[in-house]
């Protein structure tokens, strides 16, 4: 072939070649649509990060950063305050974060004395068949078989066993349906007015939902009130018969500073994590649900408690420097009564006004005359911040005391008059 007829050759060929490129080329959005069809669990773009001026910071600082979740919050667990909000009583599906309550109502049974952490619990048919389901969490427990409570707390917490969760509910009430209505009833009396539970688990259901600011509420009241809590949320491994299980909370093996709570995950709602921390006299409960993925829940909420620990303090200042721990009784069994706060004052600053910190307490009256109940109120304490009044909390008798006899009476009635 002569040098033209080469040249002929190489441009048709170059011709074939783009061709076929523009036809391959062509067909690529068709055929991903086709996959996409074929494939309906195929995850969504991941939630963008929510603007700025939608975050709510406390002392209405500049919010720091946005998170890649469509909820979140962080308080100081020991005053209270919200550090870091936004979307906050938003309605999402709990999925496992439901396990909480269910925890919480363990533990509440076991400071009760209706359990001990050696009760053995038989397992029922109905939380087998979860422990042989491939989709869901287990901690494969066997039909039949007895396995005592501390051992199912791990169960839960850890290896996020929806089998533990169905068998601790049916010991404690009967049946799920009942333990159900257990829940949403001491839901009511916590205050999560944002919460319905349909089951012990959190496997969806069409009318069971929560918020970050319920979970954190909750997340605060379990580790307020049940203090060994910490026992099983903090266990960075599980194992049972033979099978070691990871905690799901990943967030334990990065950061030291991390001491719980719970994982929860539903294709609906996205990734969640209700994270307790605890560093430099500072106690913090995080929510932040609806992440993209389970990276990314860790990664979020580190992100918050950096920042959390970073910007703000926990102050107790000591209230027995501004008001006297007795008061004084007249016509009483007693002369006098112990007074204290109804909860011990915290206040959440940024760094460096820790020293500007203040309380201003006073009393209703000088004395009390008898009778007297206990938790009366007899005054206020008033956190101060650079002057400005924070909070209020009621100032309380701690003990009853009831009328003195009749010359105790008289007697103290003359002394009033002095």
């Amino acid at each position: 072939m002569n040098v033209h007829g080469n040249s002929r050759f190489r441009l048709a060929m170059v011709a074939m070649v783009a061709v076929a490129a523009v036809l391959t080329l062509g067909t690529l959005p068709a055929a991903a649509a086709r996959r996409a069809r074929r494939n309906p669990r195929t995850k969504a773009a991941a939630p963008s990060v929510v603007p700025l001026d939608q975050i709510h910071v406390l002392g209405d600082r500049p919010a720091p950063f946005g998170l890649d979740a469509k909820a979140a919050i962080m308080i100081d667990a020991r005053s209270g305050a919200t550090l870091y909000a936004y979307n906050e009583h938003d309605k999402l599906q709990p999925a496992s974060l439901a396990k909480l309550m269910t925890f919480y109502l363990v533990l509440k049974a076991l400071h009760q004395g209706r359990i001990t952490p050696d009760t053995m619990v038989t397992v029922s048919e109905k939380a087998w068949r979860l422990s042989m389901n491939s989709t869901v969490s287990r901690m494969f427990l066997q039909v039949g078989q007895r396995v005592a409570v501390h051992d199912l707390l791990f169960g839960l917490m850890v290896s996020s066993g929806n089998d533990a969760a169905v068998a601790l509910a049916e010991y404690l009430a009967g049946s799920t349906d009942a333990f159900t209505v257990q829940m949403n009833q001491e839901g009511k009396e916590l205050g999560l007015s944002e919460t319905h539970f349909e089951n012990p688990d959190g496997l969806p259901m069409p009318e069971m939902y929560t918020t970050a600011f319920d979970m954190v509420k909750l997340g605060r009241a379990i580790t307020e009130r049940f203090p060994d809590a910490f026992t099983y949320t903090s266990a960075k491994e599980f194992t049972f018969d033979k099978i070691r299980q990871r905690n799901f909370n990943t967030l334990l093996f990065y950061d030291p500073r991390v001491n719980g709570l719970k994982t929860g995950h539903v294709e609906e709602a996205g990734f969640h994590l209700v994270a307790s921390a605890h560093a430099n006299g500072m106690y913090l409960i995080s929510a932040v649900l609806g992440t993209p993925s389970a990276a990314a829940r860790r990664v979020e909420t580190e992100k918050l408690v950096d920042w959390a620990l970073r910007t703000y303090s926990s102050v107790q200042p000591d209230w027995h420097k501004t008001l006297p721990g007795k008061l004084r009784v007249y016509g009483g069994a007693a002369d006098e009564v112990a007074v204290a706060p109804a909860e011990v004052p915290y206040v959440t600053v940024e760094h460096g006004q820790e020293g500007k910190v203040s309380l201003q307490g006073s009393f209703s009256a000088s004395y009390l005359v008898a009778p007297v109940s206990k938790g009366q109120r007899v005054g206020a304490l008033v956190l101060m911040v650079d002057g400005k009044p924070q909070s209020t909390i009621p100032v309380l008798a701690g003990a009853a005391v009831g009328r003195g006899g009749l010359l105790k009476r008289l007697v103290d009635r003359l002394r009033m008059r002095l």
